[in-house]
């Protein structure tokens, strides 16, 4: 052990290595990659990513990425694949390998394998030299200078090379399939981000009651309707439920403090008269901008012109988005 050595210093040069390597495999972007891309886009089958070790590691992330992004893919382990697991692959499928130096054995007995299965194969792999290379159908290049490890030994800079590779092709297929937003948000509708693409206003306030008063009204029953509601303000309508204005409880504490006589006083006095509001069909999170642009914690919901309920803070708190 030495601890005397500078951690900073080899905190950052693990990066540089790393990151360098990333920006190289931008030289090996060739013919091959397109026509994986285009062999993947054109198959009725599924991506099955496999690997062993470190590397097998690497392909369930770039499985779980393309399975989010409307490629379907699997992942099956190198080891598994000749004890059983090579009844997963169907004829269409399209088998990806990934390995650092593509002769490890099991790489070598799966994949004679696979080409009698007449599957499509593709190499990922960092030694264009190797087995796994001269028998694939397709090579992705993910070859390195060296490992991040002072050794040269332990999967670091060649898994990341991996890693960012399969990024690079999950992303290909993602632009040609015009994967869209709502596309995305089909795929996490139960995570945050899927929130954020799918939930709409009229999907959260209507639990809330509808806090109503006329610019008529009290002062005192602006303050019993805004405190029955527990929204911290309420709308002010005319007799169709068109949004006149809104009276917060800070309204309501401004209004207080300068004001000595307050009997007479209606909710047209006090009223702003132009609020902050939002369409019921609108996004939540359109609602959340919204609400932090102006720094505010409610916004009144509208259905056309009329007054259909509020939206607050806490419902987006809620529902996990904020």
């Amino acid at each position: 052990m030495n601890i005397t050595k500078n951690i900073k210093q080899i905190a950052k040069d693990a990066l540089i290595n790393e990151a360098r390597a990333v920006e190289n495999l931008t030289n090996y972007i060739d013919n091959d990659f397109e026509a994986c891309v285009r062999e993947i886009l054109q198959s009725k089958g599924r991506v099955v990513i496999t690997g062993i070790g470190k590397s097998a590691i690497i392909a369930n992330k770039i499985v779980a990425t393309m399975n989010s992004t409307g490629t379907p893919a699997l992942f099956m382990h190198a080891a598994d694949a000749i004890h059983g697991d090579l009844g997963m692959i169907q004829g269409e499928d399209i088998v990806i390998c990934l390995s650092k130096s593509g002769n490890t054995p099991e790489i070598k007995v799966l994949v004679p394998l696979l080409k009698r299965r007449g599957s499509k194969l593709v190499a990922l792999v960092s030694n264009k030299n190797s087995y796994l290379a001269e028998h694939a159908d397709y090579v992705l290049n993910a070859t390195i200078a060296e490992e991040a490890c002072p050794n040269n030994l332990a999967p670091t800079t060649s898994t990341t090379a991996q890693l960012a590779l399969g990024d690079a092709l999950a992303i290909c297929l993602l632009e040609l399939r015009e994967f869209s937003s709502e596309d995305f948000a089909k795929y996490h509708p139960g995570g945050a981000l899927g929130k954020q693409l799918y939930l709409k206003v009229e999907d959260v306030f209507s639990n809330n009651q509808v806090p109503l008063v006329t610019p008529a009204t009290s002062l005192k029953d602006v303050i019993l309707e805004i405190s029955s509601k527990r929204l911290g303000a309420t709308a002010v309508v005319d007799d169709a439920h068109n949004l006149l204005g809104i009276i917060t409880d800070g309204d309501l504490r401004r209004m207080l403090q300068k004001e000595s006589n307050i009997a007479t006083i209606k909710a047209a006095e006090i009223m702003t008269r132009t609020p902050k509001m939002i369409d019921k069909g609108e996004f939540a999170v359109k609602a959340l901008q919204v609400m932090q642009e102006n720094n505010i914690t409610q916004l009144v919901v509208k259905d056309g012109p009329r007054v259909v309920g509020f939206i607050h803070l806490h419902d987006l708190l809620k529902e996990g988005i904020v």
